[in-house]
Parts: C-alpha cells; structure tokens; sequence
C-alpha cells in the first residue's frame, strides 16, 4: 500500500530518542526520506542502521540551544535532500522544579529550545514550502500547553508560547499550501523527566511515574503519522490525563481544585 510520504522528505530535530527516534522509524517504513537531528551523532547513526532503508537517511547532528547553529542546520538539511517536505520540531526538554527554584538562564534555556528554535527553524524553512505550494510544518507541544501544573512553569510557559505561536502562524498560512500541526501528548514512555531540569540547574535523574506508565512511543509515532498524512491541524495524544484540556475549557474551576492538590514527582 502506497504512502502520502514516499518521495516527501521529513526533517525530525530531538530524533535520538522517544518520540523523534519512534517517528523517524515509522516513517522510514512509509517509505519517507529523513533528515534526522540530534546532538549525538552516534545515536543517530544507530537509529539510521535501524530504518528500513538506511540510505534513504541523512545524519545532521547539531544543538539547537546553540543559535548560532540554526541557520547553518536548515541550510545543511535542505541541502541534503533538496527540499524539505516536512519540518517535525520535536527537540525539547522539560522541568521538575518549583518556580521559585527555577533560574532565570534555565528557564531562558527552556524558552531557547522548546520555543525560540522551532519558530527559528520553522522561518528558515517556510520560503522554500511556500515557494512550492506545499510541505507541512509540526511541532511537538504538551498537554501541558494547556494545562499548568506544580514543577513545570516555565516548562508550561513554553508549550503555551508553542501553541499560541503555531496557531497564529497556521491562520497565516491559510490558503498558500503549507499546513501546520500541533501535536499535544500527555504522559508518554520516553526518558523525558530523567533528563528534566531541576533546582538549582540540576538534572533531576529519574523516570516519573507519569511517564513510566505513559503511551508507547510507537504507538504516540504511529497517530502522529497518521495526523500528518490526513492533514490534521492538532491532535492530543495520552492517557486520561488528556481530559484536562476539556476540563480546562468548560470546568476551569474543578482543573484548579485538581491541580492544586497534584503531588509533584
């Protein structure tokens, strides 16, 4: 069965691990041409071994909280292929920290890459999709795009900044051939809280149990796949935790109370 992305090539920034390595194997299978990024080169040579068709697989190894990098990486991953087809903006990093023990440079390091540069590499690659009519960019939000929670603030701020961004930018592109996707999972299987920023600038060094009994990357790839093939404008991926983006609109008042009792992990 023939798929929308043979032909098409995607970039995947954050493609090391979780949900960025999970999509770039499922749309290797789909016959996709990939750009993958991260900032261990081996891992990524790893994962190229691993698609389907290795040579249909370009490493560009980078780090996006480096700004000076952004430019030459899009150039590099157009460069690479020709054309970029789709831009999946999924490098990220979240925080387990109260906001009060949150420093400034970490939060500005989780604005820089969750926030700063998606919108950069998404700006870079926008004139050659508009130019041809066509392409779709992505980004990885969060539920808690929606929904602040005790320990990820800035985390929250971020995601937040993410959706309102891509919406407006969505609306901006209307009617010149290029779509925009906002992905919001809740908790998902990934090494995500391990990595995450803690007091004091420290790395907080364990799986939360949210995260432990999350969805299956695959699976979260496989639906994200999907939304990017039928052209959807944003889909929410997790377990119940997902309600509360319904909670949040029509009973803000029971989220609060909720909320407020959540026993950070």
């Amino acid at each position: 069965m023939s798929s929308s992305f043979e032909g098409k090539t995607v970039w995947i920034t954050g493609a090391s691990a979780g949900i960025g390595k999970s999509l770039a194997l499922d749309l290797a299978k789909r016959g996709a041409t990939l750009v993958i990024t991260a900032r261990r080169a081996d891992r990524l040579e790893e994962l190229r071994s691993q698609c389907a068709d290795p040579s249909r697989v370009h490493v560009l190894s980078g780090d996006l909280l480096d700004e000076s990098s952004w430019a030459r990486l899009a150039k590099d991953a157009e460069a690479a292929t020709g054309r970029i087809d789709v831009l999946v903006n999924n490098a990220g990093v979240t925080q387990r920290a109260t906001a009060q023990t949150t420093r400034l440079d970490d939060v500005r390091r989780l604005m820089e890459l969750n926030f700063f540069a998606p919108v950069a590499l998404t700006n870079l690659v926008l004139p050659g999709m508009i130019a041809r009519k066509s392409g779709r960019i992505v980004v990885v939000s969060s539920v808690a795009g929606y929904v602040g929670t005790p320990w990820r603030s800035s985390y929250s701020a971020s995601k937040h900044a993410v959706r309102g961004y891509f919406d407006s930018l969505r609306a901006e592109l209307h009617d010149t051939g290029v779509g925009v996707t906002i992905v919001s999972p809740g908790y998902v299987r990934t090494e995500i809280s391990t990595h995450a920023i803690a007091s004091d600038g420290q790395v907080h060094g364990k799986e939360d149990a949210g995260n432990a009994s999350g969805l299956d990357p695959a699976e979260c790839a496989r639906s994200i796949a999907d939304a990017i093939e039928k052209g959807r404008s944003e889909i929410y991926l997790g377990g119940t935790e997902v309600y509360a983006i319904y909670l949040k609109r029509f009973f803000p008042k029971l989220l609060e109370r909720i909320v407020s009792k959540h026993v950070p992990e």
